[in-house]
């Protein structure tokens, strides 16, 4: 068999210094739940996710614009039979630099197929990765889990359960407020009356 360890890779413009400075701000693109220092070598800190994901992990290895690499000292999960899948495991972050680009490539050492949480895993470290990371090596945004504890705001906001969206164009008022009210434009041509 082969090597089965999970892997996933993507390329961006950003220099290498950028994209390790975003992998070093786990807080950016994984969790806001991360207590500790995640950027020296030699320390540890850690990940929870409700009650379903807490881990403790200890940065292994730094080499500026080229790796960031972890080991699992421990891991709880809610969900599988072996609670610590992921203890003993390592994570790798590759940086290198392809014409141009600058690749990432992450590789978590011993998350295998074997492993009850593969899949589950695989799907989170996939969108974390070339969801979240990437996005904030582009765009300055990540899209990391949110603190639970949550402010007045938002306590409101979540018993109301509206949906919001919102966007920036070049276009003035008056040609979006025509855009908006041509809902045939850009909903539905079967709408009757006057919009």
């Amino acid at each position: 068999m082969k090597n089965q360890n999970y892997t996933t890779s993507f390329a961006v413009d950003q220099s290498p210094k950028e994209v390790f400075d975003a992998i070093n701000n786990v807080r950016g693109w994984w969790s806001e739940e991360i207590e500790g220092i995640t950027d020296k070598s030699g320390e540890e800190w850690k990940y929870r996710y409700k009650d379903v994901h807490n881990c403790k992990i200890k940065v292994t290895g730094l080499i500026p614009g080229k790796k960031v690499e972890w080991f699992v000292l421990d891991n709880h999960f809610s969900f599988t039979s072996d609670k610590t899948e992921w203890k003993g495991t390592k994570v790798i972050f590759e940086i290198s630099k392809k014409g141009e680009q600058t690749e990432i490539r992450f590789t978590h050492v011993g998350l295998v197929p074997q492993y009850e949480c593969f899949e589950v895993c695989s799907d989170a470290w996939g969108s974390y990765i070339n969801g979240s990371l990437r996005n904030l090596i582009t765009t300055g945004a990540g899209h990391p889990n949110k603190r639970e504890k949550a402010d007045e705001k938002t306590i409101t906001v979540k018993k109301a359960q509206n949906y919001t969206t919102s966007f920036m164009v070049d276009q003035s008022p008056k040609e979006v407020f025509d855009a908006i009210n041509n809902v045939r434009g850009w909903w539905s041509g079967e709408i009757n009356g006057d919009t």
